[in-house]
């Protein structure tokens, strides 16, 4: 008799934190890891209510939401104390929290140093303040993960702004120092996204959208399911992968066709 776990319960007993957790990704991959047996943890900014009502909404049982900010480094820490004390344990890390706003890259008086600060606030140092506050408990059960959700504008310098591509530069060679820092407890795996049918970017409406579809390879946009699966597959298959960015972007960074 074979003693594989079946796929249905991969990760069973399993807990999952998302900062950004109801986000259009975010909420993609607690659905997906949900439906795997796991308890998913939503960290969400503001609206709490909201948060616990879509954790509800979940596959499975033993899910809840906490609130707390990816630019505030304290509330980070007291939502990893909430963690231990209510579940008990972290395995699962997904960073999917970050912001941007259009700038034409040309436009250099337009990134202003507060709008730099606010992107690398929200997008590199939080990432980094979720992996310390946590740490501990996915070193606990020496099989932690860390998910950063970054994007192709890290390699391609294509992006919402400069500021953007450059921040998601940083968090990509995060995960090689980290991979090789926190090894072997914890691994450090990027999901690096193209083009993603979401609200993320303000003012990319349909018809942006079918543009970019065809000058992709794969000649569509992402979904966020196609994030998920590639998040699913970084806690369910890839045990033996760390310090590296696995691109899901139907072939965008190539370049246009």
């Amino acid at each position: 008799m074979s003693n594989t776990m079946p796929q249905s319960q991969a990760l069973a007993g399993q807990v999952v934190v998302i900062p950004g957790g109801t986000g259009g990704i975010g909420y993609a991959c607690a659905q997906r890891l949900s439906g795997l047996g796991a308890s998913i943890v939503l960290l969400e900014r503001s609206n709490l209510s909201r948060a616990k009502d879509m954790a509800a909404q979940l596959a499975g049982q033993g899910h809840g939401a906490i609130q707390a900010a990816i630019d505030d480094s304290a509330s980070l820490s007291e939502a990893a104390r909430e963690v231990e004390r209510r579940w008990g344990r972290s395995d699962i890390l997904v960073n999917s929290a970050g912001m941007t706003k259009p700038v034409p890259h040309k436009d250099l008086d337009a990134l202003d140093d507060a709008l730099i600060d606010q992107i690398f606030a929200v997008n590199w140092r939080g990432q980094f303040a979720a992996i310390r506050a946590f740490a501990p408990l996915l070193r606990a059960n020496k099989q932690g993960l860390v998910v950063n959700i970054s994007s192709i504008a890290a390699t391609t310098g294509i992006g919402s702004n400069v500021a953007y591509c450059a921040a998601k530069a940083g968090l990509d060679i995060m995960a090689v120092a980290l991979g090789r820092a926190l090894a072997p407890e914890i691994r450090i795996i990027n999901v690096s996204p193209g083009v993603v049918d979401t609200t993320f970017v303000p003012g990319r409406d349909q018809a942006w959208n079918e543009k970019q579809a065809a000058t992709t390879p794969l000649k569509r946009i992402g979904t966020t399911q196609d994030i998920a699966a590639a998040v699913e597959a970084c806690a369910t298959t890839l045990h033996f992968a760390t310090g590296t960015v696995i691109q899901i972007d139907g072939g965008r960074h190539l370049g246009a066709v």
